[in-house]
């Protein structure tokens, strides 16, 4: 069982090589598993790729991927597309995520118990530390997107996210955002279309250098929940192992209740 680990960075030089070095320390004594680790480098214009391409020289459970353009659902959906790996996975690079989450997370995957598995910082026993605006913000949008969607899960757009080799096949295909929207297409498509989802609550904490610019992301995300939106009128998506159905007409074969 190979696991996936992308770290999507644009100008994360002060953190880089800390985190990965942290995260190959946890891996090595928590997880039962073999892993690679991938650097997606999105654009960064200051010393990001240089880190990457030392650590990737000195440590052979890293690859580095150099990506012209940025956008978090581009590196994404090219590093999990050419992986080999049997499960794929995404993590900020910051570690805002508690590492004592991942086990857990990989293991639904590897059970059979799940098909795609992510972080939740809003169910109940979630430990979430973070701005009132934040917590307004990501709270509201969830809302909306059970507004548009009645979807089940709690939380799209926490960094920390995994996925099965044959559900990635299946989905990577249909997403179009190649920004921060990406993680929200591919909860709304996996749940609608019957894969089974293992929200899992998460210790996490906010990172105040974030490069997310919340305001324009927002938007973003609003106009991204339009376009599925209409792609479901007209009758855009498939379903395992038949025509196109309407997203509205599906539910999903297992969630967890938000807190």
């Amino acid at each position: 069982m190979l696991v996936n680990i992308t770290f999507p960075v644009y100008n994360e030089e002060a953190q880089l090589a800390s985190s990965v070095r942290s995260l190959k320390r946890f891996l090595l004594e928590h997880c039962r598993f073999d892993f690679e680790s991938v650097i997606a480098n999105n654009a960064s214009t200051d010393r990001t790729l240089a880190i990457a391409l030392e650590i990737e020289r000195t440590d052979h459970a890293v690859r580095v991927v150099d990506l012209p353009l940025k956008g978090r659902g581009r590196a994404l959906k090219q590093v999990w597309t050419q992986s080999k790996a049997d499960i794929l996975s995404y993590m900020d690079v910051d570690l805002s995520t508690d590492l004592s989450a991942f086990p857990p997370m990989i293991e639904s995957l590897r059970s059979g118990e799940a098909d795609l598995g992510t972080g939740s910082r809003l169910m109940k026993a979630s430990q979430t530390t973070r701005s009132l605006k934040r917590q307004i913000i990501s709270r509201s949008y969830n809302i909306l997107i059970r507004a548009f969607f009645r979807t089940r899960f709690s939380d799209a757009q926490c960094g920390f996210k995994a996925i099965t080799r044959r559900a990635a096949d299946a989905l990577l295909p249909w997403i179009e955002d190649t920004g921060w929207f990406f993680d929200t297409e591919l909860m709304v498509l996996a749940e609608k279309l019957g894969y089974r989802i293992f929200d899992l609550p998460v210790t996490w904490v906010e990172d105040v250098d974030s490069r997310v610019r919340i305001i324009s992301t927002a938007v973003a995300d609003v106009r991204g929940l339009i376009r599925m939106k209409i792609n479901v009128y007209r009758n855009h998506y498939p379903y395992p192992g038949g025509p196109s159905v309407r997203l509205s007409h599906v539910h999903p074969v297992s969630a967890t209740e938000e807190g």
